[in-house]
């Protein structure tokens, strides 16, 4: 019974955020000064933009431009890990610094304790709270697996939807 109740206003909420006329930085009749701060942060996006992306589960951005998985090697601010084959890795070649977890084995590679990915992966452990970026051949492996380590609890994960093809790219201009 009570779930029926809460089934028929499911549709509310979404169509009042979408319909909602205060702009970004408006002042609200008790509401809070979090809007005008995300306005800041977002220039240009609607306050429903603004609300609707708040309460996503989804991490604000999780695209790497080629410059910036640069510097995150660079810096080593980042656990880089190549999701592709093996294989691939020998035929095609590797982004340096990266750790090989092959797609099929992120979910579970990311549930070992430190020691044992180590030992399997050659590489260090990313922590929970560890920024990760998931790279493979043209991006579409890595968004399976930014994916499968935020359903894991991972909080900053990324991806580089470039991947190898665009690594290389990149490179050759450099």
């Amino acid at each position: 019974m009570a779930l029926r109740k809460c089934w028929r206003f499911s549709g509310v909420v979404p169509r009042l955020l979408l319909n909602s006329t205060v702009r970004p930085g408006a002042s609200v009749p008790g509401g809070r000064s979090s809007l005008s701060r995300l306005d800041n942060t977002h220039p240009g996006c609607t306050t429903s933009e603004l609300l609707l992306r708040r309460f996503s589960s989804a991490p604000p951005s999780t695209d790497v431009s080629y410059e910036e998985l640069k510097q995150l090697l660079a810096g080593r601010k980042a656990v880089v890990i190549d999701v592709r084959e093996p294989w691939e890795l020998r035929e095609y070649g590797f982004i340096p610094g990266s750790i090989n977890v092959p797609l099929g084995q992120v979910n579970t590679a990311l549930q070992l304790g430190a020691e044992e990915f180590k030992e399997k992966y050659g590489g260090e452990m990313p922590g929970a709270k560890d920024n990760i970026v998931f790279t493979c051949l043209a991006g579409i492996r890595s968004k399976t697996a930014l994916d499968t380590a935020a359903s894991l609890g991972y909080k900053d994960v990324q991806h580089y939807p470039g991947g190898w093809q665009d690594w290389v790219k990149n490179e050759q201009h450099n």
